[in-house]
């Protein structure tokens, strides 16, 4: 359906715009390729160069934004467009189990591994894990949907870095839990995310990072 859309709507749209979708696409259904095969790894990797390519424009490579501004931006704009709540819907969908279970769970949690490693203090993690989960519950009862995804992306995050610098081992055992919370989340967030990207590729969202009408 998104696929279809897209190539009925595509040359209405700026190059940005245009070539941003068709990448996040092409991730998304890699993913969905790998969800089949039961790979929890190789689906969140896909799943987040998916979210990666829709939302990553030249302007936030230039802005040198840290990742938590970004999101925010971006989810701010996604959010304006959702007229009829599915994204909060879709964060109320999971918040029982999903999101509340990677709010939960330190090992996601970056300031964590900053104690752990010795950057900081054994123990100053806490006060800040703590705040967070109450800030992601106060979000929620305030429909405020753009904290709640960007609280949400910072675990996402300590995830991927886990993954794509060697901190974890493929299939292994200790995060299938989180891995299986992401991919869940993800693999909701993502087609929503280019559907209203999609819905408004009149508008101007920025030149797609990584990419020069020069290029052979």
């Amino acid at each position: 359906m998104l696929k279809s859309y897209q190539r009925k709507q595509r040359d209405q749209w700026s190059t940005g715009v245009s070539l941003r979708v068709h990448r996040a696409l092409s991730w998304l259904y890699r993913a969905e390729q790998e969800r089949q095969r039961d790979d929890l790894d190789a689906e969140f990797l896909f799943l987040w160069i998916g979210f990666n390519a829709a939302y990553a424009s030249e302007y936030t490579n230039d802005a040198r934004l840290t990742q938590r501004d970004t999101y925010a931006q971006f989810f701010g704009r996604i959010v304006g467009y959702d007229e009829q709540n599915h994204l909060y819907n879709m964060i109320w969908q999971h918040y029982p189990n999903k999101i509340r279970s990677l709010m939960n769970n330190p090992y996601v949690f970056q300031p964590f591994w900053d104690s752990a490693t010795g950057r900081c203090a054994e123990d100053a993690w806490k006060a800040s894990f703590d705040a967070a989960k109450r800030a992601a519950h106060q979000a929620l009862a305030e429909r405020d949907t753009v904290t709640c995804l960007s609280i949400v992306m910072d675990r996402l995050y300590t995830l991927r870095n886990q993954l794509v610098h060697g901190g974890a081992t493929w299939n292994g055992k200790l995060n299938r839990d989180q891995l299986r919370d992401a991919c869940g989340i993800l693999a909701h967030l993502l087609p929503l995310v280019i559907q209203f990207m999609m819905f408004h590729g009149q508008e101007v969202w920025g030149d797609a990072a990584y990419f020069t009408e020069q290029q052979p």
